[in-house]
């Protein structure tokens, strides 16, 4: 099939990767500008456009979607189909619906939950045990389309979102691969969402980092993966904020939310509000580096029982 592709991170190489292996011929991949990088502002490529780019795929970066260069561009194309994946642009009703076969898009999530920016984050914040992909067709409302089929997965107790990231980027291609398969053959089968079961999983920001030491030890476990690799959990520690990386669940303990119960080789074990402590194993003071924490707890000590 003739195939337009648009997606921007890492999540949507392993579309691309498995459309390109499988055989389709990709007229073109549209992804975002390029962005200056780290303290030298370096202009940076997408990961998706160094992927393009190594396997000769034609790349376009519109910085706009309606002022009518896109839809050129698309109509010049003549894709039977478009398939998006994270591209982090919003698609006009007009290239949407140019193609024969329509747009699909691979959403991170067993929709109607999780409509929205971040679906794996807040997954993980919200406690969820399972998740998955969906492949749906796409219209002006937001992940609201028909869907041509999705695959669910367990998310493991101290998996962050970033390895959860990796794993349903390939789950979502396989899945790709299956509605393209039934889409082409004529047997796919649109299934309307339920609507009054949506839910929203808005973009991050640092507002949810820190860490409240009266919440739960398991919500806090969430808050840490959920929020790995951006904008990640942090605390005060020793008076000096510090981002907190990884976690494990601690044991019941009988102290005041908050208390430093340990600090050694082991880690830093915390007080939690429910009843039992979470270790703190790794973090990252302000312009430092990520590192265990015993290691950081070498050169800055902390009285326990605070």
């Amino acid at each position: 099939m003739r195939i337009l592709f648009m997606g921007t991170p890492e999540f949507a190489v392993e579309q691309l990767k498995r459309l390109v292996e499988t055989g389709h011929e990709l007229c073109g991949v549209f992804t975002q500008p390029d962005k200056p990088k780290n303290r030298g502002m370096k202009m940076t490529f997408s990961p998706v456009k160094e992927y393009a780019l190594t396997h000769g795929l034609e790349v376009y970066q519109p910085t706009k979607m309606r002022d009518g260069n896109a839809l050129a561009i698309v109509r010049e194309l003549q894709p039977e189909l478009i398939v998006v994946a994270a591209y982090g642009r919003i698609l006009p009703e007009d290239i949407l619906t140019l193609p024969p076969f329509g747009s699909i898009n691979v959403h991170s999530s067993v929709l109607p939950k999780y409509r929205g920016a971040a679906p794996i984050n807040w997954a993980i914040l919200d406690g969820q045990k399972e998740t998955g992909v969906t492949i749906m067709y796409m219209i002006r409302d937001l992940d609201a389309g028909d869907i041509v089929c999705s695959k669910k997965t367990d998310i493991m107790p101290d998996e962050d979102a970033q390895e959860l990231t990796h794993r349903l980027a390939l789950l979502g291609a396989d899945a790709l691969e299956d509605a393209i398969e039934k889409i082409a053959d004529g047997t796919a089968v649109r299934t309307p969402q339920d609507h009054s079961a949506s839910t929203y999983a808005p973009m991050l920001s640092k507002d949810l980092s820190p860490m409240d030491w009266t919440r739960s030890a398991q919500a806090l476990h969430d808050q840490v993966r959920g929020l790995i690799p951006w904008p990640c959990a942090s605390m005060e520690l020793g008076g000096k904020k510090v981002k907190v990386f990884k976690t494990r669940m601690g044991g019941e303990i009988n102290a005041t939310a908050g208390t430093i119960l340990t600090a050694g080789k082991q880690g830093l074990e915390i007080a939690c509000g429910d009843g039992h402590s979470l270790w703190i194993l790794e973090l990252q003071a302000e312009g430092g580096k990520r590192m265990m924490s015993a290691d950081y707890l070498r050169g800055h000590p902390v009285e326990i029982g605070k």
